[in-house]
């Protein structure tokens, strides 16, 4: 099972680090993606024989690492979902560059979904 680093769980939610190359859910390739770590997370610290329920709330893309928020109940999947929806949903980026980048390239802003 792939290393799943927990940053918060309670009966509703759960918060990850997902690393960098990893997806967040399942594609063509078949890459072991967030979806199934943390299902597997969950069936063996909670002794789960069958399917667990896991709510993918929003997505980041593969090459980027950073902390996801997915439901553990359809309830909190339903709720979430909504505060993404009408922009209560906070999301920072930050950008981290390895080496020097030319002078007009150097205009990023800072986004955020929230207003």
């Amino acid at each position: 099972m792939q290393k799943l680093k927990v940053i918060y769980e309670d009966n509703h939610i759960i918060v990850v680090e997902k690393p960098v190359n990893i997806p967040s859910q399942g594609d063509k390739t078949g890459d072991i993606d967030m979806i199934t770590i943390i299902k597997d997370y969950l069936k063996e610290k909670y002794n789960k024989p069958g399917n667990v329920y896991l709510g993918l709330v929003h997505r980041l893309d593969r090459p980027v690492g950073g902390v996801m928020v997915f439901a553990k109940t359809s309830k909190a999947a339903a709720r979430l979902s909504e505060q993404v929806r009408e922009k209560n949903f906070k999301k920072t980026y930050l950008v981290v560059v390895n080496g020097k980048m030319r002078e007009e390239k150097r205009q990023f802003r800072r986004l955020s979904t929230k207003k």
